[in-house]
């Protein structure tokens, strides 16, 4: 029971790694705010959560300032504040890079990458009254090139980037600052993600892990141990979690 009493907050909690990370916060005693733009998930992760420890916000655009900010709000009315922010939301898209269109550059930097951002802004006041700690998800994506996936690409290397950013500006008052970048897992994102039609192989054969596709709750797993009480040293740090995909 490492987060009994504390109050996280996570984005992406409808499926995936997000409703993962939520359900291990509450196994563990944290109150939990799940936001998702996917209401009849949140919903489902409310239920397999079990009693009143996850409250849902429904609706959540991670695209939107206001959103992000109304988000927050809602943290300190729901729980009295944040102790742990999990910025989990996301999607993914693969194009030939001169087929993107602006509308979906625009998103992808919105969703991804804003959203990350404004979450962060939002709720680093109630982290400095805690002395709490921030997780955003990026990807091996943004730690390394992988073609078809500029815009991916980009935002996630972004986290990666404001992450460290964060963690330098805010480590001397007390917030730490981490991110986490999957390679392969088993999530709806994942399964339901195609390449563009004339891909070439070559090029696809370098985003295959050498290890099984990981499964979401090893992915909590890591998301608990940077937000806790043992990961005390730790911050500003991109904790690769990919079956060696970006180690050679």
């Amino acid at each position: 029971m490492r987060f009994e009493n504390s109050r996280v907050l996570v984005t992406g909690a409808a499926s995936g790694i997000g409703r993962a990370t939520a359900l291990a916060f509450t196994a563990e005693g944290a109150r939990v705010l799940g936001a998702d733009i996917d209401t009849a998930g949140l919903r489902e992760t409310a239920a397999l959560a079990g009693a009143d420890s996850v409250f849902h916000r429904a609706g959540y655009d991670a695209s939107s300032r206001e959103a992000c900010f109304g988000l927050a709000d809602a943290a300190r009315e729901f729980m009295g504040g944040v102790d742990v922010l999990c910025n989990i939301a996301g999607f993914a898209q693969s194009r030939h890079f001169t087929e993107y269109t602006q509308a979906e550059w625009e998103k992808m930097l919105a969703v991804n990458l804003s959203g990350v951002f404004y979450c962060a802004q939002a709720v680093m006041p109630m982290l400095l009254e805690t002395s709490g700690c921030m997780v955003n998800m990026a990807s091996s994506a943004g730690l390394v090139g992988q073609a078809y996936q500029a815009s991916y690409c980009a935002t996630k290397g972004g986290v990666v980037m404001l992450s460290k950013a964060l963690a330098m500006e805010y480590a001397g008052r007390g917030v730490r600052v981490n991110a986490i970048c999957p390679g392969s897992v088993a999530t709806p994102l994942v399964e339901n993600f195609s390449m563009p039609q004339g891909a070439e192989p070559q090029l696809l054969q370098r985003l295959y892990p050498l290890l099984e596709t990981a499964q979401p709750e090893e992915i909590a797993a890591a998301v608990l141990y940077l937000a806790g009480p043992e990961a005390r040293y730790i911050t500003g740090i991109t904790l690769p979690i990919d079956g060696a995909q970006t180690a050679g």
